[in-house]
């Protein structure tokens, strides 16, 4: 299971790492964000310039649409547009556009004046060493009059679109297809029902990153008219997409969401405040810090448990990190807004444990969690000739003889042995390593051992059935004399638990 504190509200609609402003270039014609060319933001307008207009659009009742391109700013203002190319603009109405990588490739759209909401796909080349001359304009052939292209959107080898192609869930559908090294594209696949809905779903944006796609749909849990929305990408797959919430999101519509950089992006919106029809709406990303923390403990007494190594991964199983619990058994770890992950504890004498989380808000947050481990059960074993019960080891503060708290539960396995066992005896055994004088372990060793006795004549054990014997640094197990590593003295430091009956 996922663990959630229970007072979170999965869809977070009033959470968001986005701040919303609307831009100061907006008229009383549609202002639509379309792509990046040469750092300038191209946007898609029935904005007139020179009081020109390009006929009016009987769908839209606003001119026919162009291509305007615009300066950002320092601030993430926009400069006042200008038209984008000639070459590209025309009579028709004018759709969106999407550049390679290189900018040496546009694909666009454009639909006739005489069937406007019918979108064709078209693809040009820049002309070398030009500053914007497109040329080798050409239809491409996925292009039918049955069906509309739009919103095209390329990263890497693939370009992105919506269509209402005969195959879509209902309405526009959200499509990939491969671009080949000639520029045609490949035969588009539908990205499916976890993105797609029988609703409608536009304007794909992919982060640099390729791990989410963001888009608009009037589907999924929609605050009203089309919302944007973004989907984790793990490994080729979707995950259930998530609505950015109310910060970005109204009861009108929200579209074509575009991040200029990590920290900022633009996206069009007609709700209430705006200066009419679709607006330019500038946002920025802010910086989210969120911390996973928690401690690891015994499932049963609720004991801490420090010195337990907890790995997280992520949903595409790669470690993120790792770390040991601390003294007061605790870990922490950075993790990112709505991803998921998987935290897996290992400890010696407790059975390996997996449990799923998900960062499940948008602000900056701590996230608290209990780890808790199932111990194993202790073993009866032969070695060199001697039956022994096997347990973890036991922990003693530094030159200390006094029990750890968490090596309790080591011992109580001991007693349950015993218990079963009534005519058992044992010899507690304890050694050190060789760190110190010889005389000094000696000492400490049998005051350890006594300790462990201690505590299973006081946990109902009788004492005429244990025998406890300190051999300090006589008998390591690793015979590294004074060339030890921390490894061997560790190996070296134990208590046995020899049957002797």
């Amino acid at each position: 299971k996922y663990l959630i504190p229970n007072e979170i509200n999965p869809l977070n609609m009033n959470e968001s790492e986005f701040s919303v402003a609307v831009s100061d270039i907006n008229s009383k014609y549609s202002e639509i964000v379309s792509g990046m060319f040469k750092n300038k933001l191209i946007m898609v307008s029935s904005k007139k310039i020179g009081g020109l207009g390009n006929g009016i659009d009987p769908n839209t009742n606003q001119p026919f649409t162009d291509l305007f391109c615009l300066d950002i700013k320092k601030n993430g203002k926009l400069s006042r547009p200008l038209l984008f190319s000639r070459m590209l603009n025309t009579k028709d109405n004018e759709g969106h556009l999407t550049f390679t990588e290189d900018e040496n490739t546009v694909y666009f759209t454009r639909s006739k004046r005489n069937n406007s909401l019918n979108y064709q796909l078209y693809k040009a080349t820049l002309e070398k060493n030009s500053i914007g001359n497109w040329e080798n304009i050409q239809m491409l052939d996925i292009s039918s009059p049955e069906f509309s292209i739009e919103d095209p959107f390329v990263r890497g080898d693939k370009l992105y679109f919506s269509s209402n192609m005969p195959d879509s869930y209902g309405g526009f559908d959200i499509y990939v297809a491969h671009i080949n090294e000639d520029g045609t594209i490949g035969n588009p696949e539908n990205l499916g029902k976890e993105i797609n809905t029988s609703s409608d779903e536009k304007y794909p944006f992919i982060s640099k990153d390729n791990n989410h796609i963001y888009f608009s749909s009037n589907g999924h849990n929609s605050l009203g008219g089309y919302d944007v929305f973004t989907s984790r990408i793990v490994n080729n797959r979707f995950k259930t997409p998530r609505n950015l919430g109310s910060n970005v999101n109204s009861e009108f519509d929200e579209i074509a969401f575009f991040l200029s950089n990590d920290n900022q992006g633009y996206l069009s919106s007609n709700k209430a405040g705006g200066f009419g029809s679709f607006d330019i709406y500038k946002f920025d990303k802010a910086t989210v810090t969120q911390i996973l923390k928690g401690i690891a403990i015994d499932k049963n007494s609720k004991i801490l448990l420090p010195n337990t190594l907890v790995v997280l991964t992520d949903e595409e199983g790669r470690e993120i990190g790792r770390q040991c619990t601390d003294e007061i058994a605790q870990f922490s770890f950075p993790v990112s807004p709505f991803d998921s992950y998987t935290l897996t504890t290992f400890k010696d004498g407790f059975v390996k444990n997996q449990v799923e989380f998900e960062a499940s808000r948008g602000v900056s947050y701590t996230y608290q969690i209990n780890l808790e481990l199932e111990p194993t059960k202790a073993l009866i074993f032969e070695v060199d000739n001697k039956m022994m019960i096997s347990i973890e080891n036991i922990y003693f503060d530094f030159n200390k003889w006094s029990i750890k708290e968490e090596s309790t539960l080591a011992l109580n396995k001991v007693a349950e042995i015993l218990v079963a066992n009534p005519e058992m005896k044992i010899e507690i055994n304890a050694h050190t390593d060789s760190v110190g004088k010889k005389g000094y372990n000696q000492t400490l060793s049998e005051k350890r051992a006594q300790s462990a006795m201690q505590y299973l004549i006081d946990n109902g054990i009788e004492s005429n059935r244990l025998v406890s014997n300190g051999y300090g640094e006589t008998e390591p197990l690793v015979d590294c004399t004074n060339k030890c590593t921390k490894e061997d003295d560790k190996i070296n430091r134990r208590i046995e638990f020899v049957i002797i009956k």
